[in-house]
Order: structure tokens, then C-alpha cells, then sequence
């Protein structure tokens, strides 16, 4: 007996505006010069442009590779430092948007800044909404047990003219198994999705979709971290006004101490050092040792 899981996310913003589209016309939409630091390369455009410039890629996708999104926050921006295979599958994003108040203050501290924060939650449903709009499809791969199928189920109810192209949640430590990489990839090669949301927690997922993507007859590719399973109601988003503040992170910190104390405490204070680092000396100047060792799954969401 399937169970209905409350929805426990904030309704995706109104679009200001209509989208402004070329359909004629397969080139990529502009975008502002990115913001650098450390090794991560961070789009300045807010939600709008974001989902605008995706939308217009997907209605071209036939001409087009498959499109990589990604969201660094300050603890991936950490972690790129230290990690070449994540800092190069971060670096191969086609659009990559500033999911962590962290990387917001920073671009302004470094003079490029960034008009506004971007979660990879909040650009998936928008992205789900367009897809409603635009008869778009969209394949949800990841999170908890049963968080991907209850996540479309509640998005569909949203957005009823949304198209889910499938649903699946791998088992634990499926990228060393052969058999189940495999399935995974027939899974979205027979869905064809335009829109593949990938939930694997950070690093795995940008790396997982740095070696896989591009070879998937997918339109685009978003790491959406905890998204699903805020979707599914498996997790409980920070409200609104926390987001508005800054202070998500905070309020995470609070209700799960056991959990991030040690990402906050530590990773947080690396990325100050690493910002103040290249405020003092300049972009030109700063060239963290990257080592070639992988640092293991550790981040499952979004936010600092």
C-alpha cells in the first residue's frame, strides 16, 4: 500500500516575468563573467536567468550535449581544494550556481558579486514547474529509500502536467558494483529523460555525473543533494525566513549538532582562511595544493 508523504517544501518562486526564449536559435543564452575561488568556478545569475538559460538549452537538446549543474557551497569549495577528481568535475559544469550564503559573501568580498543564492532545491522544483510548462521529462535518481518516488509523486500533485520519466534509489555503495552501475545507465538510457535530478550527496554525485552524463541521453544533469528527500518529507528544510538571513546553516547546526558540528566548525573556518587567502593576495596568486586523493561522501546536502 503506497502511503502519500506530506510535502514539505516551499512553493518554488513565481516567475517574475515570462521566460524570455529564442526557439529558433540553438546558441546558449549569455551569462555574466563567473566568480572564482579556489578552484571553483560560480555563475552570477540569479534563480530566474538560472532557469531561464537551462530552459532554453533543453528546448535545443537534440544539437546540444548533455548539460552538467552543479551547486558549490563553502564545503565544496573546501573540499575542491583538497580533491582533484571533485574540483575537475566541478570545474566541467556548464552551469554552476551559488548554493551556500558562504560562496554569496565571499563574490562580494572578492568584488564579483553575486546578485542572490541559488539552492540546487529551489532550481530543481523551478526546474520542475518549466518542465510542467514546457512538456519536458524528468528522471529522479537517488536520495533516501523510497524519497525518489515519493518526491515525483508529490511534484506531480504540484505540478500535474509534469512528466516523470522514471524514478530509482540505488543501494548503498552501488559505484563499486559493476552490475548495479550498469542498471543504472540502462535505466536512464531507456527513459531518454531531459531532466535528470541526481541525488548521491556531494562529492559522489558531481563526480558520478562528470563520468557518466555525458555519454546518457539526458538533456541536463542538476545535483540536488538532500533535495529529494526534502521533496519526499524525509527531511525538514530550514524555513524561509533562515534563508533570507543567511542563517540556514545555523539553524541545521542546531537541530542536527551530532551530524555538522565538525563540517561547520572545520570546513566553514578553511573556507574563511581560503577566502581571506585570496582577498590578500589576488586570484592570479592563489593556487591551493590539490592532492590526488579522493576524499569520501560526506556532504548529503546543501546550505552553508
Amino acid at each position: 500500500m503506497k502511503t502519500a508523504l506530506p510535502l514539505d517544501w516551499p512553493q518554488a518562486r513565481p516567475l517574475r516575468r515570462p521566460l524570455q526564449l529564442s526557439p529558433r536559435n540553438s546558441a546558449p543564452l549569455p551569462k555574466p563573467p563567473r566568480f572564482v575561488v579556489g578552484q571553483v568556478s560560480v555563475d552570477r545569475m540569479p534563480l530566474d536567468h538560472a532557469a531561464a538559460w537551462v530552459v532554453h538549452r533543453l528546448k535545443h537538446r537534440e544539437s546540444l550535449p548533455p548539460l552538467l549543474i552543479v551547486g558549490p557551497n563553502a564545503q565544496l569549495v573546501t573540499l575542491a581544494a583538497h580533491d582533484r577528481r571533485f574540483a575537475e568535475a566541478l570545474r566541467a559544469a556548464d552551469l554552476s550556481v551559488p548554493d551556500g550564503i558562504s560562496v554569496v559573501i565571499a563574490s562580494r568580498l572578492l568584488g564579483q558579486p553575486i546578485p542572490e543564492r541559488v539552492t540546487g532545491g529551489d532550481l530543481m522544483e523551478r526546474l520542475c514547474a518549466e518542465a510542467a510548462r514546457y512538456g519536458f521529462s524528468v528522471f529522479f535518481l537517488g536520495g533516501l529509500p523510497g524519497a525518489a518516488a515519493a518526491a515525483a509523486a508529490n511534484l506531480r500533485r504540484r505540478y500535474p502536467a509534469l512528466r516523470i520519466a522514471g524514478t530509482y534509489c540505488p543501494p548503498q555503495g552501488f559505484e563499486s558494483d559493476t552490475m548495479e552501475s550498469a542498471h543504472i545507465r540502462q535505466l536512464i538510457t531507456d527513459a531518454a529523460p531531459d531532466l535528470l535530478c541526481v541525488a548521491f550527496g556531494a562529492p559522489k554525485q558531481e563526480i558520478w555525473m562528470h563520468k557518466n552524463c555525458l555519454s546518457l541521453p539526458v538533456g541536463a544533469a542538476i545535483a540536488v543533494g538532500a533535495g529529494l528527500d526534502t521533496q519526499a518529507g524525509l527531511r525538514k528544510r530550514a524555513p524561509r525566513w533562515t534563508h533570507v538571513l543567511g542563517m540556514e546553516w545555523l539553524y541545521r547546526l542546531i537541530h542536527e549538532p551530532r551530524r555538522l558540528w565538525r563540517r561547520y566548525i572545520f570546513g566553514n573556518t578553511q573556507f574563511v582562511l581560503l577566502v581571506l587567502k585570496q582577498w590578500l593576495g589576488g586570484p592570479r596568486f592563489f593556487e591551493p595544493a590539490i592532492s590526488g586523493k579522493t576524499i569520501a561522501d560526506s556532504a548529503d546536502s546543501f546550505g552553508a
